[in-house]
């Protein structure tokens, strides 16, 4: 995730949405006093071959604790830091209102089916795998709710100001570059590299028990955004 100062601007990252890509190309319009969240060691690499910001400033100051930050950090925890797929509700309380309300918050969602049978081949990147059924079956579901609808949703209800559509994804990076005030076009480098050999459509992979599965789960997305299968 990134909280920019410098284009008043809080991107909360989704799993399995360009995520990374989008946090990479964000980094080169960041300043110094910018927070930005570590990503893997690949992806920080990449991110220095292309001479962007890494990961800086993602330690939050003593001043932003709670009574039970305080609590667990006397308990001797490591501090509390801004991370990866960090939740709305947590970034609010910490940044305050002020930021949260002035700043443009977004994120990006994808359909519920195409991104779990994305996840399942990013997962399970070795043969043998196991079934689909078995994978969502095996709490890979609430994992994706969690770095999901959970991230960009305070008690249910939508937290931020564009959920992006993964599925619209050129025209996001125009609206978002015109929001920003950014000059150029921004354009997204490959991160995470595919592990996905069978590159058939999900409706083509998935069962109709699986069909139902998912659409259950994840029946708020669907409802908002207006997903199909």
């Amino acid at each position: 995730m990134i909280i920019s100062h410098k284009h008043k601007f809080i991107f909360l990252k989704t799993s399995k949405t360009a995520g990374t890509s989008m946090e990479i190309a964000l980094s080169k319009y960041c300043g110094p006093e910018d927070i930005i969240t570590p990503i893997s060691d690949s992806d920080e690499r990449l991110r220095r071959e292309l001479g962007f910001r890494g990961a800086q400033n993602f330690v939050i100051p003593f001043a932003r604790y709670s009574f039970m930050n305080w609590i667990d950090a006397l308990s001797g925890r490591r501090r509390l830091q801004f991370f990866n797929h960090m939740p709305a509700k947590e970034v609010k309380r910490i940044i305050g209102n002020k930021q949260w309300n002035g700043y443009f918050k977004f994120c990006f969602e994808r359909n519920p089916w195409d991104r779990l049978i994305s996840l399942y081949y990013w997962r399970c990147k070795q043969e043998p795998r196991p079934s689909i059924a078995e994978f969502l079956n095996s709490g890979a579901m609430d994992l994706m709710k969690q770095k999901g609808f959970d991230v960009y949703a305070i008690d249910g209800k939508l937290s931020v100001d564009m959920v992006y559509r993964y599925e619209n994804l050129q025209e996001a990076l125009e609206d978002i570059r015109i929001r920003l005030g950014i000059r150029e076009p921004l354009s997204l480098p490959k991160a995470k590299g595919e592990f996905r050999l069978d590159r058939r459509p999900y409706q083509e992979v998935l069962s109709d028990e699986e069909k139902e599965l998912i659409a259950q789960r994840f029946s708020e997305e669907i409802s908002i955004f207006g997903y199909s299968f």
